[in-house]
């Protein structure tokens, strides 16, 4: 299914390799700062929002399956 999400990107050497469904971009901007303070020279993250295909997982948690972008 495809929903307007807010989602924290994780860029490992400018490539996405993890995306997280935040509550809103208040707390996106929370969880990235908490992540920057673990500092890594090729890791960046962004708070994001969009459309995304979701998937439900087994413990009915929601997760980001693929960004769609426009």
């Amino acid at each position: 299914m495809i929903e307007a999400v807010v989602g924290l990107l994780m860029f490992v050497s400018g490539e996405i390799k993890e995306a997280r469904i935040q509550d809103g971009m208040g707390i996106c901007l929370k969880h990235k700062r908490e992540a920057e303070r673990n500092y890594s020279k090729n890791v960046r993250y962004e708070c994001w929002r969009g459309e995304a295909e979701i998937e439900l997982n087994i413990d009915g948690s929601k997760s980001i399956k693929k960004i769609i972008v426009k």
